[in-house]
């Protein structure tokens, strides 16, 4: 229509010779722009699989910019010489050169927007190539962390290579909401670009869904392999923190060894004394079996550790680093802390019978020879336990504190039995006079026997002569009555 109308503008004023060359000028820029330039534009939509695709289509469409360039140089020179043609025309030719003026402009604008509108489609397709290679390179980096096989020393290089690994992690999920973000931009500028004119065919609308799907294909080709990765890591996740529980695993069953032989060496270096009586005894033998109950718990504690050891070796398919040298140590260390606990529970209880037999027989009057014999025995039997060594499993032996330790108990021991002493030296003491006063009232019995006797005696005498004397004076009486 608009060649048709600058063929009849041309052959009305065909007398205006610059009339004729705008006319003539018009006609080529028209004929370009709506029919190579327009084939141009629609034969180059594509948006490119990579980055580098994307690059050529810029520098492709950057050629056909070019070429437009120079049609729309021709262009505005036309419009100059137009707007001169306008100033010094009549009314009508100054109404059918604006009419054919505006028809150019909209080619013109119309061409114009349709080479920005694919700038920006092509811009946007950089980017979005630009961080689809960026997160995919992110991507490799982490599924090549994940692939790899991880020793790590200790527990902080764990922790160490976890830290990496969850910020590689977060790196690939602001790198795939950047790619969200990028593709979401790219469709718009897909969707917003112009319409063309009804003069000019569309461009093919498979290539347009083509595009579209490319786009979505890409992300969620980003998204799988971001799941994959996220499940990988989830997996050497718990791998690590298996690997971190099993080094402090290892740590603990190591102090517990620790501990326990701290506690052996308290029990035989500071656990001395006997006590001065049963009250005092009893008290130690109380606070003992809360101690050996204390290293009870560690020992089954280091246990556990060690069995959890096994279990997350079994679980990480790996050997443990110290386990197989733990454990004969906690035993070791537990069995003689079980024998030197034995032996010091048993020295305790000997002191408690001591203290025992020694105070009822320091606190009764009346106190039988069989029972200060009683503590004789046990104390001498409690002074020999206490200078005995103690002998280990592994045929190795210690003592109960120091030599001065060991005497300042023993001498304990000792002056109890001296009091003990002296109390059956006060009995035998006692017994003795007793015996002497026994001996002082019998012979003064036996004094009053004979004394006894002897008044029975001289009684008996006088009433034989009383019984001679009667007799005589009856044989006075009789014969004198004979007379």
């Amino acid at each position: 229509m608009l060649v048709k109308s600058l063929e009849d503008l041309s052959s009305s004023h065909c007398s205006f010779s610059k009339c004729v060359l705008c006319v003539f000028s018009f006609s080529q820029v028209v004929t370009w722009l709506q029919g190579p330039g327009s084939e141009l534009l629609k034969t180059h939509q594509a948006i490119g699989d990579s980055m580098r695709a994307a690059q050529a289509l810029q520098q492709k469409h950057e050629e056909i910019e070019s070429q437009h360039s120079e049609w729309f140089a021709v262009y505005v020179e036309l419009n100059q010489q137009i707007a001169a043609l306008l100033s010094a025309g009549e009314e009508e030719e100054v109404a059918e050169l604006k009419s054919l003026q505006q028809q150019l402009s909209d080619v013109c604008y119309r061409q114009a927007a349709q080479l920005e509108s694919r700038q920006n489609v092509l811009q946007a397709a950089q980017g979005f190539h630009s961080t689809t290679q960026e997160l995919s390179q992110q991507l490799d980096s982490l599924l090549g962390m994940l692939c790899a096989d991880v020793a790590p020393a200790d527990g902080a290089a764990i922790q160490q290579n976890l830290k990496l690994l969850e910020e590689k992690l977060q790196t690939v999920e602001a790198g795939l909401a950047s790619l969200r973000q990028k593709g979401a931009l790219l469709l718009e500028q897909m969707c917003s670009q112009p319409p063309w004119s009804l003069e000019e065919a569309e461009s093919p609308a498979g290539e347009q869904q083509d595009n579209i799907q490319q786009i979505q294909a890409v992300m969620e080709e980003m998204q799988l392999r971001k799941q994959r990765c996220e499940d990988m890591v989830d997996v050497r996740r718990l791998k690590m923190l298996q690997m971190v529980q099993l080094f402090k695993c290892e740590e603990d069953a190591l102090q517990a060894v620790e501990w326990l032989g701290e506690l052996l060496d308290a029990l035989l270096k500071t656990h001395i004394r006997q006590g001065d009586d049963s009250q005092e005894t009893r008290t130690i033998l109380d606070k003992h079996r809360k101690f050996v109950d204390v290293a009870q718990s560690t020992y089954d504690y280091g246990r556990q550790l060690l069995q959890a050891t096994v279990v997350l070796c079994q679980s990480l398919r790996c050997t443990t680093r110290s386990s197989g040298d733990t454990l004969p140590r906690l035993n070791r260390v537990w069995k003689q802390f079980s024998v030197s606990a034995e032996e010091r529970q048993q020295r305790l209880e000997l002191a408690l019978n001591f203290h025992t037999v020694a105070e009822r027989v320091l606190q009764q009057e009346c106190v039988e020879v069989e029972s200060l014999d009683e503590v004789d025995s046990s104390g001498k039997t409690l002074l020999d336990r206490l200078t005995m060594p103690v002998i280990f499993p592994d045929g190795s032996g210690d003592n109960f504190g120091s030599p001065s330790d060991t005497a300042a108990a023993a001498e304990g021991v000792r002056e109890r039995l001296l009091l003990v002493e002296e109390r059956r030296l006060q009995l035998q003491e006692a017994r003795l006079h007793n015996n002497n006063e026994e001996e002082v009232l019998n012979g003064q019995e036996v004094g009053l026997d004979v004394i006894g006797e002897e008044l029975s005696e001289k009684e008996e005498q006088d009433e034989e002569e009383d019984e001679d004397v009667g007799q005589q004076d009856e044989e006075s009486e009789r014969a004198t009555q004979d007379c």
